[in-house]
Parts: structure tokens; sequence; C-alpha cells
């Protein structure tokens, strides 16, 4: 369940603005292609995403399911496929910058863009490609009075470090594949068995993989966790600390659980944030852009992948694959506007090949 590893972050905070010929908002599948793209000709790429780990979505929802529609790969996880984006783009040293969610965007008198995320990291960049996905997710609440106040302490929305719960006694919330993944994880022999896993679910039925619903009945039936049908309704404390939740039944009876950590998965609920305040052209929630160079209605800001819309959108990663070609090429008058761009094979271009430190294959006749 461990993240896939990207290159070194950047320092998360700047004393002077960084200045690059590109920002990518974003740094899921699509916002990870728009570094290779825009690396083919040579723009120097700064990457940021709200997210600590990049993969977006499918390191987020689904890191361990297969993705079948990516050309030449008949299949592999979102775990795999950030992996592999992560290795084609090694060759132009991309700067990370995670954690971070992006608050302001201006455009200059000089037609560069003042960027700012809410942890004061600052940009100077001619472009700036939008690929945050649907927008920025955050974790579908726990509605119940009082219990806010122990979040990231004993109540946590996502697992940062599984070693932190090693040896515990968790209740697990909720009925996806997140909650019955990490149901599994903690309930199963290994390096971060809990002291006990009682997963918590308002019904006995799961929108989760059916082999993975398998896997926890069997653990039930080996008496290695409990499953509750139930909801939480109210909580016991005591010096500060969280001893116990109240779970009222199907039944109407409430019962005590104790318990030292309360996992909480109920899903993520995608917001666009910040910006909408852009001044971008919004449709539905999403950035209206041309399909020539995907420009959203300023100049200089481009948005690929699915965040934007067109006629004939289709929310696929081979189509956000696309669009960042197009917005590259697009880009590239702005980042060098005294150079003629010419499109160029990366199966024959010497250049190319220089650019991504590979040898140019010699043929014989």
């Amino acid at each position: 369940m461990s993240p896939v590893t990207p290159p070194p972050a950047s320092v998360q905070a700047s004393s002077a603005p960084i200045e690059t010929d590109a920002v990518i908002i974003g740094a899921g599948p699509v916002g990870l292609f728009q570094v290779f793209e825009l690396g083919l000709l040579e723009i120097r790429a700064h990457v940021i995403d709200a997210l600590p780990y990049p993969g977006g979505q499918c390191m987020e929802l689904y890191p361990d399911k297969p993705i079948y529609d990516i050309p030449a790969v008949p299949v592999c996880t979102g775990r795999e496929l950030t992996a592999n984006l992560l290795k084609q783009i090694e060759p132009f040293a991309p700067t990370f910058h995670l954690g971070q969610e992006v608050q302001q965007l201006q455009q200059r008198e000089d037609g560069r863009f003042d960027i700012v995320t809410g942890k004061g990291t600052a940009f100077i960049a001619k472009t700036v490609f939008i690929a945050a996905g649907v927008g920025a997710f955050q974790p579908q609440r726990l509605r119940v009075d009082g219990m806010d106040g122990f979040e990231d302490s004993q109540m946590f929305y996502r697992v940062r470090n599984p070693a932190d719960f090693a040896g515990r006694n968790i209740v697990i919330v909720g009925g996806g594949d997140s909650a019955l993944d990490w149901t599994l994880h903690f309930a199963q022999d290994g390096p971060h068995k809990a002291e006990s896993v009682i997963l918590l679910h308002r019904r006995d039925g799961f929108q989760a993989a059916p082999a993975t619903v398998a896997r926890m009945r069997a653990l039930c039936e080996a008496m290695e966790m409990q499953f509750v049908v139930g909801q939480i309704t109210g909580y016991e404390a005591t010096g500060g600390r969280l001893t116990h939740i109240k779970v009222t039944g199907p039944d109407a009876v409430t019962r005590q659980v104790p318990l030292d950590v309360l996992l909480v998965f109920f899903g993520l609920s995608p917001k666009l944030g910040p910006i909408a305040e852009w001044g971008l052209d919004i449709e539905k929630k999403q950035l209206m852009v041309d399909t020539e160079k995907f420009s959203t209605s300023v100049p200089g800001i481009f948005a690929v992948g699915d965040i934007n819309t067109y006629p004939g959108k289709k929310k696929l990663i081979l189509s956000g694959f696309h669009e960042c070609a197009l917005a590259a090429y697009g880009a590239a008058p702005i980042v060098f506007p005294d150079k003629r761009v010419l499109l160029q094979y990366t199966t024959t271009s010497t250049k190319v090949h220089q650019i991504l430190g590979v040898e140019t294959p010699r043929f014989d006749d």
C-alpha cells in the first residue's frame, strides 16, 4: 500500500520566487506525461500537487486495481503506471512540490504568471499547465459532533505511514476498496499487523473487489478480525484521549467499541477549489479549452486531462496524453518566441536522443 516514491521534492518554501519555463499543477498520470512532452521540447517544468505523492487519482483511489486501456500495455495497476511515468521523465529532472495546493495564480505585466502555494512556495512561470484531474481530492468527513478534535491524533482519513498503526487496536470505517484494502493490510500477518482490527460499515454489502471482500470474510471466520454493521453515533473520551466509539446497529441498539485509532474511508470528494477564482472560462466545473493547443481562455495557461472540457471530450487517460502533446507544442512559442520548433520523432531524431540521454541506433543497409 505504500505510495510510489517520487524524485526529491524541492524546498517547500523558498524566500525568492522560483523562475521556470512551466509549472504543472497536478502530478497524476496526465501531469507526469506533460513533463515528458515539455521535456522533449526542452521546456523545464516544476510540478505541484496537493497529495503527498505523485500518481493523482490512480494512486489515491485505485493503486492496485488493473487498468486495461493504456496503449501497448495490456494491463497495469495505477501504481505501476505511475512508476513507469516517473521513470520515463527521469531525463528531464522535474522538481516536485508535493503536499501543496496552489492558492494564487495571477498574470504579470510581462505575460508571465505569479503562482503561490498554500505553503508559501512562489513561482514565476512563462506557462502554466493545469492537470488537476477533477480537482483537489478532499476526504468525506465523519459527521459526529466533537470527533473532529481527534483528527490527525487518533482519527485519520489517510494512512501516511502504516508503521504508525502496528500493534494498535484499530477500527476502520467504510465499505469501499480503501477501507477493505487497509483492513486486510493491518489484520494479516506482516510488519504492520495490528493488535486488533474491527471493520465497521453501515450495511453488510461493499463497493469493493469481490476477492478482497472474500478475504475479509475469511479473516473474520478465522477470528483474525471482526466485521460490525452499524454507524458511529457518539464517542467516549478520557483525559482528552478517544477511548470508545458508540456504534448504533440495525437493531437500533447502541454499543461501545474500544479503540486506539479510528481510520475513516468514506471516499474522496473532488473540489475545484481555488481554480474557480483564477478568471478562467468554466463550464460545469471544468475548464473550457480549444482543441488546437488546449489553451484555456487565458493565453499561456493550458488545461489537460479530466479538468478540461471541449466538444467530444472523453475522460480517458489516453485522451489526456494526446492533449499533453498538443499543449506542449502550443506552449513552445511562448517559452521560445525566437525559436522555430519542429516536430521531431523519438525514433529517428538525434537531437531528441541527446535530450533523452540515449544513443541513436544505427541501421545497416
